[in-house]
C-alpha cells in the first residue's frame, strides 16, 4: 500500500503543486492494473513462475490498485479548474518472463488470444499525455485485449 497508494499520493501532490505553479496545467497518467479492475482468475497461477518465483496475486495489490482508479477520479475533479486533468492508465498483463504455463492460462483468458506486449501501452499513454485527449479527465484507460470485455 505505501508504495502503490502512498508513493502515488506524494508524487502527484509535488506534480500538481508545479503544475498549478506554473499556470499551464498539464496531464498526470497514473497507472493501474487490471486486477484494480477486475477480479484476478486464481486458476491461472497454478503452476505459475514470474523469474523463477512463485506468482499470485494478494488482496492488497488488487486493492492498492483499485484506490488508484479513485484516486485519480477526485484528483481530476480537484484540479480540473486549473487545467490539470488527470487519468489512469490500466494495462492487463504484460508479458515480461513469467513461465509459459502462466502464459498460456493467461491469454486463454483474453479475447485476443495473447497477453501484452510492453510497448502495446505507448499509444495511449500518448494519447492520454497530448492534446488529443484535451477533454478527457478522470478516466481509466484500460488497455487489456479485451479481458474486461467478458
Amino acid at each position: 500500500m505505501s508504495v502503490n497508494i502512498d508513493g502515488m499520493f506524494l508524487v502527484a501532490q509535488a506534480v500538481g503543486a508545479q503544475m498549478i505553479a506554473q499556470g499551464s496545467g498539464g496531464s498526470i497518467i497514473q497507472t493501474s492494473s487490471i486486477y484494480g479492475v477486475l477480479a484476478s482468475d486464481k486458476r491461472i497461477y497454478e503452476g505459475s513462475f514470474y523469474m523463477g518465483r512463485q506468482i499470485n496475486n494478494p488482496a492488497v495489490y488488487s486493492t492498492s490498485k483499485a484506490a488508484v482508479c479513485g484516486f485519480t477520479r477526485w484528483l481530476a475533479a480537484y484540479w480540473a479548474d486549473h487545467g490539470i486533468r488527470v487519468n489512469t492508465l490500466t494495462p492487463a498483463g504484460v508479458e515480461s518472463g513469467q513461465n509459459e504455463e502462466f502464459i498460456r492460462r493467461y491469454s486463454a483468458r483474453v479475447p485476443m488470444g495473447r497477453m501484452a506486449r510492453a510497448d502495446e501501452m505507448v499509444g495511449a499513454l500518448i494519447f492520454l499525455a497530448s492534446d488529443a485527449s484535451s477533454y478527457v479527465t478522470g478516466q481509466n484507460i484500460i488497455v487489456d485485449g479485451g479481458l474486461s470485455a467478458w
